[in-house]
């Protein structure tokens, strides 16, 4: 807006000048400015005339650590060329899409595919993608927008647990048997061709119909047990920045322990502590790996419900045979002794306690004497010695150690 007043009171100036002296010089840089002016003018006003663009963003959903691709397109139906084209999508993404200035020629078409890491999880707004030209001067500017805005949704990483295995609990066959039952169970796991003796009730008709033979179900007679993970997110116990913090290294255990289970065949529920409290009922499957990722993306470490509070409404949940997992970065003793009551009621317990102090320090220079240090590493053996007492399984993570060897 500036610069096109200075053009106008430049151009005014001019043709007050031009008509005053009557010099002739005068009359040519007006009539080339009137040129200039109005071929900038027509360059811009058709210069998205015959455009087709659009983009699409292949993955709507992933992991942090993952690489989100978006293909674009744009063609020019036009015998005329567009000799300067900037697209680009608005986003508040960490890592913005990266915007492409290009020209295209009579009838000529580009496409080409941006790819951007995933750096944080939460939900994301990819805006329209916007096509914009002008002139070479700077005068005139068109835009136009494609598409509809896409959401995407970033889930926490999830790190492969190899020798991850959950305290057993109270109920026999906490893991599926390797060998197929030849009673019939609410638990069915694979089907197999049909071989004589098979009951006909155990046959498949989907199964069948889709592969042109007979197939029988095949049941476990040993049913898994189910796990229930309590997230803590109290904001006065959680500490660090960014990627390297207590909330964000909450969100990957327990979003790898969650998928772990499901794997197993696990029914899996959650309750996290955040803004405010959200439960998950347990169940198994895809679809409940789902719910529990987006649960895990949306949340942060805003709550102000203790653990100790968190655990006493949650664990009346809790039946016989379940397995409770407490991801939290508390020092605080008080919420230890509201598990001695599981033992009874047929419930293992496990705690994954991050130390809150090692991701603090990694977020600030250290200095020669920290006060505050041994006070933290008092409080943290404190807590050590008060889940020994009980006889809870506990695993204490650092900042920077790896999940994988921890849980182990």
């Amino acid at each position: 807006m500036i610069r096109r007043l200075q053009f106008l009171i430049v151009a005014v100036a001019l043709l007050i000048a031009a008509f005053s002296t009557g010099l002739s010089f005068l009359f040519y840089v007006v009539y080339l400015g009137l040129l200039a002016i109005g071929g900038s003018y027509i360059l811009t006003r058709f210069g998205l005339a015959d455009l087709e663009a659009g983009y699409r963003v292949d993955h709507r959903q992933g992991h942090v650590g993952d690489d989100m691709r978006t293909t674009y397109s744009i063609s020019n139906s036009s015998s005329l060329p567009k000799p300067w084209l900037e697209v680009y999508n608005p986003t508040d993404l960490p890592v913005a899409l990266p915007g492409r200035a290009l020209g295209l020629r009579s009838w000529g078409q580009r496409s080409w595919i941006a790819i951007v890491p995933l750096t944080r999880r939460g939900t994301f707004r990819i805006e329209p993608m916007v096509v914009r030209t002008g002139d070479p001067f700077g005068f005139f500017e068109a835009a136009a927008t494609v598409g509809r805005p896409t959401v995407v949704t970033v889930f926490p990483r999830v790190v492969p647990l190899p020798r991850w295995r959950l305290p057993n609990a109270y109920l026999e066959g906490t893991h599926s048997a390797p060998e197929r039952s030849l009673q019939t169970t609410p638990l069915a796991t694979t089907v197999r061709p049909y071989a004589p003796g098979d009951s006909f009730n155990r046959i498949h008709w989907r199964s069948t119909a889709r592969l042109g033979e007979i197939q029988v179900k095949e049941f476990d007679l040993e049913q898994t047990a189910d796990l229930w993970l309590f997230v803590d997110l109290e904001a006065k116990v959680h500490t660090g920045d960014g990627d390297i913090s207590t909330v964000e290294e909450s969100m990957r255990v327990a979003a790898s322990i969650a998928h772990d289970a499901i794997l197993e065949n696990r029914a899996v529920g959650m309750t996290t502590s955040g803004h405010r409290l959200v439960s998950i009922p347990a169940d198994r499957g895809p679809r409940q790996r789902q719910k529990i990722m987006a649960l895990l993306a949306a949340v942060e470490g805003d709550g102000k419900t203790p653990l100790a509070e968190v655990l006493l409404t949650g664990l009346p949940k809790l039946r016989r045979g379940m397995t409770a997992v407490i991801v939290t970065a508390s020092r605080d003793r008080q919420w230890v002794r509201t598990l001695t009551s599981l033992r009874a009621r047929g419930v293992a317990a496990a705690v994954v306690a991050l130390d809150a102090g090692s991701y603090e320090r990694v977020g600030r220079s250290r200095r020669s004497f920290e006060p505050a240090a041994d006070l933290v590493s008092q409080e943290q053996r404190a807590l050590r010695f008060a889940l020994a007492e009980y006889d809870v399984k506990a695993y204490e993570v650092h900042a920077g150690d790896n999940l994988g060897t921890v849980l182990a």
